[in-house]
């Protein structure tokens, strides 16, 4: 009983470290530019802001961050089936 506690503790800690790596990574922006245009995005992968000649292109901001989403998506079911190849219990 107390493994299953400490196991407990363990897995709530780790998901409270990965919680506040996520706010930092959400906290970090860069910004390019290329020519006229100009693209945000934040550390998590997140396109805040695309601009063309200074104005917003919003349905472009969707369009990538469907995009990212998707490719990890993808990235993650491989991943998984690695992780399940190496033995680890819940991958």
């Amino acid at each position: 009983m107390f493994d299953k506690l400490s196991k407990a503790k363990d897995l709530y800690a780790l998901k409270r470290q990965a919680d506040e790596m996520k706010k930092e990574m959400e906290a970090i922006t860069v910004s390019v530019y290329e020519g006229s245009y100009k693209i945000v995005m934040r550390g998590d992968q997140k396109v805040e802001l695309v601009e063309e000649d200074g104005e917003s292109r919003d349905e472009l901001v969707k369009l990538f961050n469907k995009a990212v989403k998707e490719s990890q998506k993808k990235v993650a079911k491989k991943m998984r089936g690695r992780m399940g190849d190496l033995g680890i219990p819940g991958l």
